[in-house]
């Protein structure tokens, strides 16, 4: 029975190279793949994907009208073999519609879906996509990385350009090491509440 998995991390935690490593995986094994990245993340470029470590693939960029259901019953399809693993990289940009549309690949497709993302945003509050994944998922993983304290980083903090605090703001501001850091939840708080 395939399942619908959220991979989930802070920042900088290595969730883009294992989704790369698992795509790799089934490919070496002769078995095809559909990797999709949210299409406002194109700091690798539009429908591509990237790793800190230098890992990279194509993939389809979506938007929050896209049916991704549709998309990979199209893909499986094509005639150029059915899919075997679906993968999800920035997870947190997805529609709550569209999380139901990975659980419908997953039970009706029989398509196993891998989805990797953010958890919270740098206010501490859930992503859409996450709330919905957190919900409905099958299997909750997580990709742990450290502070600079050595303990467990659960959360982020937005940086300026002169590298201080962003308290306030937009949720979403795509950006990389340049714009965001890693905190355990007490250095977190000490940085966003000056406790």
């Amino acid at each position: 029975m395939a399942k619908l998995y959220f991979h989930y991390a802070t920042m900088n935690a290595g969730k883009s190279t294992m989704l790369l490593q698992a795509s790799y995986n089934y490919q070496e094994r002769g078995m095809r793949t559909a990797i999709f990245i949210a299409a406002l993340d194109d700091r690798a470029g539009k429908g591509r994907i990237s790793s800190r470590i230098g890992l990279q693939s194509d993939a389809i960029a979506f938007d929050g009208d896209d049916d991704l259901h549709a998309m990979v019953e199209g893909l499986n399809a094509d005639g150029t073999g059915p899919i075997a693993c679906v993968f999800v990289d920035e997870a947190q940009f997805l529609t709550e519609g569209q999380v139901w549309q990975l659980a419908r690949i997953a039970d009706r497709l029989g398509i196993p879906v891998m989805a990797y993302g953010l958890r919270t945003d740098f206010q501490g509050r859930l992503f859409p996509g996450s709330y919905a994944l957190l919900a409905i998922a099958d299997e909750l993983r997580e990709v742990r990385t450290i502070c600079h304290c050595g303990r467990k980083a659960t959360m982020v903090v937005r940086l300026d350009d002169k590298g201080k605090a962003v308290k306030q703001g937009a949720q979403v501001e795509v950006g990389g090491n340049e714009k965001y850091v890693s905190y355990c939840r007490r250095h977190w708080e000490e940085t966003m509440r000056g406790d």
